[in-house]
């Protein structure tokens, strides 16, 4: 791992920054899980960009980014549950990487961010949800303490479970 990286939060502007890292992790890392057809819906760059825009604008949730020798690498986003049956939890909603540094520990160093920023934040409890055939993430997350919860549902074709901490 390079050692001249930074996280920071994301910030008005940054938009097309995580869309473009969300959409291109997900045809590295999806492209086995989701059927090609809702691979390129889920991975509309415009789309994106517009959905991180309203998030940013409306300041809702914690956006960040990693950059590795000042090149954004990695985006994680997190904020209070969705699901109306987990008041009190927060949600990491993402983590993506870009796949040129997969595997060089900057994932856990921004999960290590996140982790900590929740637990400043006051929350004791964190879930996430991932897709069930993403074994490469699944077993990340259970590295981090994460651990798979019953709770499952249909998403963007696929199914996906549901971790916790």
């Amino acid at each position: 791992m390079n050692e001249n990286y930074n996280i920071r939060r994301a910030t008005a502007g940054d938009e097309q920054i995580l869309a473009y890292i969300q959409t291109e992790s997900w045809k590295a890392a999806f492209q086995n899980i989701l059927e090609p057809e809702d691979l390129k819906q889920c991975t509309n760059l415009e789309c994106a960009t517009a959905m991180y825009q309203k998030l940013l604008d409306a300041k809702k949730g914690n956006g960040y980014i990693l950059e590795v020798e000042g090149k954004p690498h990695c985006i994680a986003w997190w904020d209070a549950a969705r699901d109306p049956d987990m008041s009190g939890y927060t949600e990491l909603i993402c983590i993506h990487s870009l796949q040129d540094n997969w595997r060089k520990g900057y994932g856990s160093k921004m999960m290590e961010q996140i982790l900590s920023d929740i637990e400043k934040a006051g929350y004791a409890h964190t879930l996430l949800w991932v897709f069930e055939k993403n074994i490469r993430a699944r077993k990340f997350y259970e590295a981090k303490g994460f651990h798979k919860t019953e709770k499952a549902k249909e998403f963007c074709g696929a199914v996906e479970v549901m971790y916790e901490k």
